[in-house]
C-alpha cells in the first residue's frame, strides 16, 4: 500500500496545518488560542476562526530530579538539566557513554519499570482501534541499530550574548547539550503498520510519560510531545530501548524513547507511552510557542516549527584553557551537521587571520559527529582566539554570525574559543 506523504517542506506542512485549523480540522491542545491567531493572522489565514477554546488547566509544577551522578568534572547542572562539559569529550571515543550524555528534562527523570511499560497508538489515522505493544513486542520486531547525535535546539544559546552581545531566553547552554550513541530499537514504521496505519494519515505525535509540563506563571500544558510529518515517521525515526548496548538509563528515556536524528532534540520523545497517528494535522505548545524563530528578521508568526539541527564544530577545551608557550599542543574538537556528513574542518589559531585544514578522524555520516585533530605551536605569550570552521556535504559552511533569535535556536557561527599561552 502507498501512502501518501506531507507537503515537500515543512513550511508547506505548517500552513496546512493552519488553514485545517482554521476550518475546525486540526486540534491544537494545550496550545494558547492567541499563538495559533498569531500563526493564522500572519500567514494570512485569519478568516472564520472558531469561536470555542479550553484554557489549559493550572497546576503546581513537579520538582526536579536527574538520577545519574553529576560530577562537577563532566557536568554543568543547568535547572532541571545538566549540560556536558565539552573538555570531558576527549577521551570518551566516537560515542558518548551514558556517564557522559547530557541531559534535557522539561520537569523530572521518571522511573518507569520495564515489565509494566506499555506503548499506546491511537488515533484516527489507524484504520482500527488503539493497539498496544509491550516491551516483549517491540523485541519481535525486526530490530535496527543506528549511531546518531542527539543534540537540544538551544545548544550554543549563551554564545548569542557571550559572542554577539544579543539577549536571548532558555537555558544558557555552551556547547555541550548534545551527545552521540549507538541507539538500537525498532522503526516507528514498523510499529505503525503494525498498529495499523491509514491512508489518510498526516501527523504523529509521540508524549511522553514524564509529568505535566508547568510554566513559571503556573500554565500547564501538560506532557512533553510534539508531531511528525508521517513522512518523518515513516523514514528513520526509531523507537529505542538500548543505549550503547545496555538498557536506556532513567535519565536518557527507559525504557523506550524516541530518536528522530539529524532533528532537534525536543522531537526525541524521552518516556514515551503514547503515540496518536491523525488524519488531521496536530499542534503542540512544543511547535507553536516554541521551536520556532521569533524576533527582528523572522516573520511575525515566527519561522515555520524547526526541524533538522545546524551545523556546528567545537574544541575539546575547557574556556580560556592555559597553553604553554613553545609547546606542541595537539587540539582537538567534533564537528557535525544535520543535514549533511562533515565534509572538512578548518581551524586558525590566530583569530581567523589565517585557517588551515583538520584532520578528520571519523569516517564522515549523516546524522553523524566526526572527530577532528591538528597541533599547535604558540610562540608568543598572552591571550589568544582559537577558531574551527565545520563545512558539511552539500557545501554549507559555519557563518561568522548567527541571524539573533529571541529564544536563542540554533546557534551555528564559528565560536571564538579563548585561551591564555603562558
Amino acid at each position: 500500500m502507498t501512502l501518501p506523504h506531507p507537503s515537500p517542506t515543512e513550511a508547506d506542512h505548517d500552513r496546512r496545518r493552519l488553514r485545517q485549523w482554521l476550518a475546525g480540522q486540526a486540534r491544537a491542545d494545550g496550545v494558547a488560542r492567541r499563538d495559533l491567531l498569531r500563526l493564522a493572522a500572519a500567514a494570512g489565514l485569519a478568516a472564520a476562526v472558531p469561536g470555542v477554546w479550553s484554557a489549559p488547566r493550572a497546576h503546581a509544577a513537579t520538582a526536579p530530579g536527574i538520577v545519574k551522578a553529576l560530577p562537577a568534572e563532566v557536568f554543568t547542572p543547568r535547572g532541571t538539566n545538566a549540560e556536558t562539559r565539552f573538555e570531558a569529550l576527549a577521551e570518551t571515543g566516537h560515542l558518548t557513554p551514558a556517564s557522559h550524555f547530557f541531559v534535557r528534562n522539561h520537569t523530572a527523570t521518571p522511573q518507569l519499570a520495564a515489565d509494566g511499560w506499555k506503548l499506546t497508538v491511537w488515533g484516527d489515522g489507524l484504520t482500527g482501534g488503539p493497539r498496544e505493544f509491550t516491551l516483549a513486542d517491540l523485541h519481535r520486531l525486526p530490530s535496527t541499530t543506528r549511531s546518531a547525535f542527539v543534540e537540544c535546539a538551544g545548544n550554543g544559546r549563551s554564545l548569542f550574548t557571550v559572542q554577539q552581545g544579543q539577549q536571548v531566553s532558555g537555558t544558557a547552554w555552551t556547547l555541550g547539550a548534545i551527545g552521540q550513541a549507538r541507539w538500537r530499537g525498532v522503526r516507528l514504521a514498523d510499529v505503525l503498520r503494525e498498529a495499523g496505519l491509514a491512508r489518510n494519515a498526516v501527523d504523529v505525535m509521540p508524549r511522553g510519560l514524564d509529568s505535566d509540563y508547568v510554566t513559571a506563571d503556573g500554565t500547564n500544558l501538560g506532557r512533553v510531545r510534539r508531531p511528525l510529518p508521517l513522512a518523518k515517521a515513516l523514514d528513520d525515526v526509531l523507537l529505542a530501548y538500548e543505549m550503547n548496548g545496555e538498557p536506556l538509563p532513567a535519565d536518557h528515556g527507559h525504557p523506550v524513547r524516541v530518536v528522530v536524528p539529524s532533528w532537534i532534540g525536543i522531537a526525541s520523545i524521552k518516556w514515551v507511552g503514547d503515540i496518536e497517528v491523525s488524519a488531521t494535522p496536530l499542534y503542540s505548545p512544543w511547535n507553536t510557542d516554541f521551536y520556532r524563530l521569533f524576533g527582528p528578521g523572522h516573520p511575525p508568526e515566527g519561522s515555520a516549527p524547526l526541524t533538522r539541527q545546524t551545523l556546528k564544530s567545537a574544541f575539546e577545551l575547557p574556556w580560556n584553557a592555559p597553553l604553554a608557550a613553545g609547546t606542541r599542543h595537539r587540539l582537538t574538537g567534533r564537528a557535525w551537521s544535520g543535514a549533511a556528513a562533515v565534509a572538512r574542518v578548518d581551524v586558525s589559531t590566530d583569530g581567523g587571520a589565517t585557517w588551515h585544514p583538520a584532520r578528520l578522524r571519523d569516517e564522515p555520516r549523516r546524522g553523524s559527529w566526526v572527530r577532528w585533530s591538528t597541533t599547535w605551536r604558540p610562540r608568543a605569550t598572552g591571550p589568544a582566539t582559537l577558531l574551527a570552521r565545520a563545512t558539511d556535504a552539500t557545501g554549507r559552511t559555519q557563518p561568522p554570525t548567527t541571524p539573533h533569535n529571541t529564544q536563542g535556536y540554533l546557534f551555528d557561527a564559528v565560536v571564538r574559543h579563548p585561551v591564555t599561552v603562558v
